[in-house]
């Protein structure tokens, strides 16, 4: 039996970053407060716990006064910094660079459309704490899509800006693009239609380069571990390409997950992970594989 870990697979910069920053944090002081999961990974975020990282959620945010507040790497809106200013926080920002300059861009256009009677369109998931920073920078007035449904939300006949959460799928972005390409093709005949549309590439180049690495990874083994954590966006979108080339694709999010009867003798294994999941977790899943 051969085991092989994807060498592309783990944590990501943003998420390498923010980890890093919040251990140092923890070896200097003990405690940290952490405005939501650090990671999507149960088993890396309960690590962190054990060494003084607690959790914390917006409504809590309000009522800390006078302490330290790690900003994760999925960044925050501008109403966070206000309120952070307000309570004298704080704030240990650990944003995703990535991130941080999509947000700039994005308030950069909302202007822009301000002026114009436009719109700010985000591709990504409603609620995602990325795109809830994203919206932030439009005073919560971007309207978000993510499926094609959701483009009966868009005025054809207003400006368009149109920018992607940054760990969707280039092609399913570029797919609603071309969606709202063809509807604007389809009113050009009508006198009040601007047809003034841009779309930005701000897909992390990091999830991108992923994909087709990643497809061809899931062909080179008769059977695929995905390790993610399910709350993962990044992880589930990943997990469904290896299972689009590769039916022996199987999900894990904890060592209790790993089945003996999907492990069979002389087949090849390849273990493989979200951008929210840590090498050493990898690793330990590798070693219960070996037990086998």
């Amino acid at each position: 039996m051969k085991i092989t870990i994807d060498p592309d697979s783990g944590f990501c910069f943003g998420v390498v970053r923010a980890v890093d920053i919040a251990e140092k944090e923890l070896d200097s002081d003990g405690f940290l407060y952490c405005l939501g999961d650090i990671v999507h990974n149960g088993l890396e975020l309960n690590r962190l716990q054990k060494k003084g990282l607690e959790v914390i959620e917006h409504n809590d945010l309000k009522r800390l006064k006078n302490c330290k507040v790690l900003i994760r790497a999925h960044g925050e809106p501008p109403a966070t910094y206000k309120i952070a200013l307000q309570n004298n926080i704080e704030l240990i920002d650990a944003s995703c660079p990535v991130v941080l300059k999509l947000q700039k861009t994005i308030s950069i256009a909302f202007e822009e459309m301000k002026e114009k009677d436009g719109q700010i369109i985000i591709y990504g998931r409603e609620g995602h704490p990325e795109v809830n920073g994203l919206v932030g920078q439009t005073n919560n007035k971007a309207i978000v899509i993510n499926s094609h449904q959701d483009l009966e939300k868009i005025n054809y006949l207003k400006p368009i800006r149109m920018f992607s959460q940054t760990t969707k799928s280039t092609e399913e972005y570029q797919d609603m693009i071309n969606n709202i390409k063809d509807r604007l093709h389809e009113i050009e005949s009508d006198s009040n239609a601007t047809n003034d549309f841009i779309s930005y590439n701000t897909i992390c180049s990091k999830v991108s380069r992923r994909v087709p690495h990643l497809r061809k990874f899931a062909k080179q083994h008769d059977i695929i571990i995905f390790v993610s954590g399910k709350k993962s966006s990044n992880g589930m979108f990943l997990y469904s390409i290896c299972k689009s080339v590769n039916q022996n694709t199987y999900l894990v999010s904890e060592i209790s997950d790993l089945k003996k009867q999907w492990f069979k003798k002389n087949k090849s294994i390849g273990i493989s992970g979200a951008t929210s999941t840590p090498m050493w977790l990898m690793e330990k899943v590798k070693n219960v594989i070996k037990n086998f």
